[in-house]
């Protein structure tokens, strides 16, 4: 069973090379490591080309900043593995959860697998309470729309069966994508799990990117695909 791993980034200079080392490390599988480059700025291209060219598969470059939607779509396109997996760039989730994240996929009771940090034992960094509410109410909008219950919607680790995900049309150039695959899963009655991950949670000023205008897209998402 080959996994294809998709890691999109945009000026990720100071973790590229720790998660590709992270994500190699998990050797049980057999892995197609795909990096698409958002159009970098701060020098995390260069060190994709010079340093980790031989060490992943395949490697796109955006020709401008389009956004993580457009990027996992590039990537999804070109990927060739049984299962596709959505790994961020900086160090905020852990590649050692690949395997309770594989394993329902595996043994054949799941088309779809989300993580959650807000489920399970394992390790979570602790951070912005506003933060962790409007995630909440992402995930509840989110739910009572699709009819789903799951408790974070917004985790970056997704995992697809490659027949599930390579015949979805999605649209999103960015983080407006996680509610739309929501949405667009729950219409086909695919069988989705969740399992506790690890959580490593950054600062903005340490690098994190989302904001509270991506929350308001992410509700127009929520709307505008569960429903039309």
């Amino acid at each position: 069973m080959k996994i294809s791993i998709i890691i999109p980034c945009f000026n990720e200079v100071d973790t590229i090379e720790k998660i590709v080392e992270k994500v190699k490390s998990q050797n049980q599988y057999e892995k197609e490591i795909i990096i698409i480059d958002d159009f970098s700025t701060d020098g995390t291209r260069e060190v994709i080309k010079k340093k980790l060219n031989e060490k992943i598969d395949k490697l796109l470059l955006n020709s401008k900043n389009f956004g993580k939607g457009y990027s996992v779509r590039q990537g999804i396109e070109i990927s060739t593995g049984d299962i596709i997996l959505i790994q961020d760039a900086d160090l905020e989730y852990d590649p050692s959860d690949y395997s309770k994240l594989i394993e329902p996929i595996k043994n054949g009771y799941a088309d779809v697998v989300y993580g959650s940090r807000f489920i399970g034992s394992d390790e979570k960094r602790v951070l912005f309470f506003w933060h962790s509410i409007g995630n909440f109410i992402l995930t509840f909008l989110s739910n009572m729309f699709s009819n789903l219950n799951l408790t974070d919607m917004e985790n970056c680790y997704k995992v697809f069966k490659s027949e599930i995900i390579k015949n979805i049309k999605l649209k999103e150039n960015r983080f407006g994508f996680e509610p739309e695959i929501t949405a667009k899963l729950a219409k086909k009655k695919c069988r989705i799990y969740e399992v506790g991950v690890k959580y490593y949670g950054r600062t903005y000023e340490q690098g994190k990117k989302i904001g509270w205008k991506d929350g308001i897209s992410a509700i127009r998402c929520i709307i505008k695909y569960n429903l039309f």
